[in-house]
């Protein structure tokens, strides 16, 4: 006999059941029968109305079957209707929280050390392998020049960056330098150099080979190329990964082939990791949503935060599909509120919620 429409309907009852199938296989790793089903559903219901539901949640494919087992298994299409709809959002711990503020508890003052950090400390934090980037919202130019004296014929180039990076170089001469000269040079430079891409740095330099002498235009290129340099790096997406290793545990990844794949796709190819465009604050792509091949059996959950001077901060977390969505995005939400008010006011972090007894 056909299923009616009506019965084909993602009704409130299949959308509870969905939420115990998914919750359950989520917990346990064990396709989910109707049994369990029955015991965890509110209210009073048979056996026979829910193996009714389970086969109408497999047809209109939220759920699916395994071979091997008599029990259910959401699909991508089941657990992006758990994530959108049905799960229950988490706030994390006092104890995560006082983890979470301990991890982030040495003063990091660099940008880099900041993401590069990131990755390790959020697999370590959700137990899962992650991933972290800084992105820039624009390009990034040079703020200021600095030329500070070191000896006669040496002397540091400090560049301060527009996102707030600061780099400096010990350059050498073959000519004595008196502290007038770096002066004059880092007022050219603070003229023609600010706020202009590379290619155009090179336009400015060279317009300014007739107005400065042979020897101190060599002083000057060097320091252009050196600040060219440190755009185009910028300009440079670098990606930090940390916890490979965890997906080890998870029985989805007891196939050794399966498990080397991914883990060398977190380490090897980890620039092909997802980095989505937009300023959502919490992204999660499950299963085939992701675009590269290598984690189309997986998801992503990604959380952006904010760097400030026109960067923001991506920390993502990969794991099986089967992930703890919840707590995953509860842990990884407050990992990056806390790293954006770092960038505030160091120290100062979101509450986190206290325990109730």
């Amino acid at each position: 006999m056909l299923k009616t429409e009506k019965a084909m309907e993602m009704t409130d009852r299949k959308k509870q059941i969905l939420k115990i199938v998914t919750e359950g296989y989520i917990q346990s790793a064990e396709p989910i029968g109707s049994k369990t089903v029955v015991e965890r559903m509110p209210g009073k219901i048979s056996s026979a109305t829910v193996r009714n539901e389970l086969a109408d949640l497999e047809e209109m494919g939220y759920l699916e079957q395994p071979h091997t087992s008599a029990g259910r298994i959401p699909s991508a299409k089941g657990y992006r209707l758990y994530v959108n709809e049905l799960m229950e959002h988490k706030t994390v711990t006092s104890e995560e929280a006082e983890k979470i503020t301990s991890a982030l508890g040495g003063r990091m003052q660099q940008i880099d050390q900041v993401v590069a950090r990131a990755g390790q400390m959020a697999s370590t934090l959700v137990g899962y392998p992650a991933y972290a980037v800084a992105d820039h919202k624009q390009a990034v130019t040079v703020r200021r020049f600095e030329l500070i004296a070191v000896s006669s014929d040496s002397f540091i180039a400090v560049v301060m960056l527009s996102d707030s990076r600061v780099k400096s170089q010990l350059m050498h001469l073959q000519l004595l330098v008196e502290e007038e000269h770096l002066r004059q040079i880092s007022h050219l430079l603070n003229t023609h150099f600010i706020g202009i891409s590379a290619p155009e740095m090179n336009g400015h330099l060279m317009s300014l080979s007739d107005q400065v002498e042979g020897q101190w235009f060599l002083l000057l290129n060097q320091v252009v190329d050196y600040a060219g340099e440190l755009l185009t790096q910028a300009q440079t997406q670098q990606v930090f990964t940390g916890g490979a290793s965890q997906i080890l545990k998870f029985p989805e990844y007891r196939d050794a082939d399966k498990a080397h794949e991914l883990m060398s796709f977190i380490s090897d190819s980890k620039e092909d990791l997802p980095v989505p465009v937009g300023g959502a604050p919490m992204q999660i792509l499950i299963g085939p949503e992701n675009v590269n091949d290598a984690l189309k059996d997986s998801s992503v959950v990604i959380a952006s935060y904010d760097i400030g001077e026109n960067m923001r901060g991506l920390v993502g977390v990969v794991g099986p599909t089967r992930m703890d969505y919840a707590t995953v995005a509860a842990r990884l939400s407050y990992f990056a509120e806390s790293l954006s008010r770092m960038f505030e006011k160091p120290r100062e972090l979101p509450p986190g919620e206290e325990n109730k007894k």
